[in-house]
């Protein structure tokens, strides 16, 4: 354990309040042949975030596009190269390569506000109990009639998120030592689940929140490549699979690109 976060865990255990600011932060960004949309969100983020951000890590994750080369036109964006192919790699990679007490997750096809970084800092600054903080997406590029599915999604999941079992895998933070505690991201889960298995872990530790305050954009391409009611049941039926069974029933995935 570093010193800050011993520091940081004995002012939360003589029960003070610790202040979180962007100087903790750590976001990290997996990202396989993402080149079409790593740009722009590098950009949100580079745009709205505080001038003291601690990092952004962009961990290119077996690319065989130009996704390093997008990523690395940013002077403030460290790039860290996982070429074992997988999201829970690409996460445990960025993980043991980050240096903030807090560790944000975002997808690279997301837009972030300033009111994300606020909502951010906010709920855990005010609460030395909570270990994690995730919140819904706004899809940027979903047609209005499709819009009441993604609706009712975020209800379900505001409506279960008590369980401490709900999170974003594209719109999460963590502390990192509770990220250690829990024993990192499962390399076995390949993507169905993967969000839902960290959480039910971290919520063994401590709070896990699902705040509609803590809204990201995202893309809604894989809804649209394999439709709203099919994808929608797929995370359904793994999220009840790992939350009961511990594992994901699904094993395979495509690529969106």
């Amino acid at each position: 354990m570093d010193m800050n976060s011993q520091t940081e865990n004995m002012t939360e255990q003589a029960g003070e309040s610790f202040s979180y600011d962007a100087g903790s932060l750590s976001i990290i960004i997996p990202a396989f042949n993402e080149e079409k949309y790593l740009g722009p969100t590098l950009q949100s983020v580079v745009q709205n975030a505080p001038d003291n951000l601690l990092e952004i890590i962009v961990v290119n994750n077996a690319s065989s596009d130009h996704t390093a080369d997008v990523a690395k036109s940013f002077t403030k964006v460290r790039v860290i190269n996982e070429q074992h192919k997988g999201l829970t790699r690409a996460r445990q990679a960025g993980l043991l390569a980050s240096r903030g007490q807090l560790i944000a997750y975002i997808d690279a096809d997301t837009r972030v506000s300033k009111k994300w970084f606020e909502t951010l800092f906010k709920e855990f600054s005010a609460n030395s109990k909570l270990i994690c903080l995730s919140g819904p997406y706004k899809y940027y590029d979903l047609e209005a009639p499709e819009k009441w599915v993604v609706t009712t999604w975020n209800f379900f999941a505001q409506l279960v998120s008590f369980r401490g079992y709900v999170i974003m895998g594209g719109n999460f933070t963590a502390k990192k030592q509770a990220f250690f505690s829990a024993g990192g991201f499962d390399p076995s889960i390949e993507f169905f689940g993967e969000d839902t298995d960290i959480a039910r872990r971290l919520h063994r530790i401590g709070e896990v929140k699902f705040s509609k305050q803590f809204l990201i954009g995202t893309s809604a391409r894989r809804f649209k490549k394999e439709g709203l009611i099919k994808t929608g049941f797929k995370y359904l039926i793994n999220f009840c699979s790992v939350v009961f069974l511990k594992k994901p029933v699904s094993v395979k995935y495509t690529d969106i690109r």
